[in-house]
C-alpha cells in the first residue's frame, strides 16, 4: 500500500486528541497511544545504534555490518508493531500485519546466533560496553518499558499477548547484542559487585588501616 504525506503538520492534534487506525479520535493520554509511542521511541533508538555503527572503532567492521543488517529488519518491523497498536479491535482490517509466534522465534534464532561468542554471565551487566554498546543497553530499558505499557493494553483487551510476548523477547536479543558488540569491539562489560565502596570511602578506609598500623 503506497502512502503519501504532503503536510508534516495538520493542527488537529492541537485539542489533545490523535486519531487511531479507522478514524477513532482518543486523547493523547490514551494507553494507546502510549504504547505505540513507546515503540516509537523503542524504533528511534535503535537508530541511534546503527548511527555509533557507522563511525569510530565500529566503521567497516563485518561484526558491526552483521548487526546494523539485524537492526534494520528490527526497525521495519517494530513499525508494524506500532501500526498494529494503533489499531483498535473495531477498525482490524483483512490483511492486517499482526506480530505473530514466528516473530518471537525468528527473535529467539538471533540471540541462539550470537550466544556462542559470548563468555558465561558471572554477575549482573552494568550499561556499557562502548559507544553501540551502552545505546543498546538504553534500548533494551526502553523495550522494556514499552512491554510494560503493552502488557497493560493487552490485560485491557486492546491488544493481542503476542505484540507483548516479541517486545519480552526483543529486550533479551537487545540485552545480548550490546554484550556481543563489546566483545567484538574489544571493549571489557563491567559486572555488577554487591555493596561497592566508593573511591573516597575506600581511600579513607586504607588511610585508617595504615595508622591503625
Amino acid at each position: 500500500m503506497a502512502i503519501r504525506i504532503n503536510r508534516v503538520y495538520t493542527r488537529t492534534g492541537d485539542d489533545g486528541r490523535t486519531a487511531l487506525v479507522g478514524g477513532e479520535r482518543v486523547p493523547k493520554s490514551d494507553l494507546r497511544i502510549s504504547a505505540y509511542g513507546e515503540v516509537d521511541e523503542l524504533n528511534s533508538v535503535l537508530g541511534m545504534v546503527r548511527a555509533e555503527l557507522e563511525r569510530g572503532e565500529y566503521s567497516g567492521n563485518d561484526a558491526a555490518l552483521r548487526l546494523d543488517a539485524v537492526l534494520a529488519f528490527l526497525q521495519q518491523e517494530l513499525f508494524d508493531v506500532g501500526a498494529e497498536l494503533a489499531t483498535p479491535p473495531t477498525a482490524a482490517y483483512p490483511g492486517m500485519i499482526r506480530v505473530a509466534e514466528e516473530n518471537v522465534t525468528r527473535l529467539e534464532a538471533f540471540i541462539d546466533e550470537l550466544q556462542p561468542d559470548l563468555a558465561p554471565l558471572e554477575s549482573f551487566v552494568l550499561p556499557g560496553g562502548g559507544p553501540a554498546g551502552a545505546v543498546l543497553h538504553l534500548a533494551r530499558t526502553v523495550c522494556r518499558r514499552a512491554e510494560r505499557t503493552v502488557t497493560a493494553l493487552v490485560a485491557s483487551g486492546g491488544a493481542e499477548p503476542w505484540a507483548a510476548r516479541y517486545l519480552n523477547r526483543l529486550s533479551d536479543l537487545l540485552f545480548v547484542q550490546s554484550r556481543w558488540i563489546a566483545a567484538k569491539s574489544g571493549r571489557a562489560e563491567t559486572l555488577w559487585k554487591k555493596g561497592l565502596e566508593p573511591p573516597a570511602a575506600r581511600r579513607k578506609s586504607a588511610r585508617r588501616r595504615e595508622e591503625a598500623e
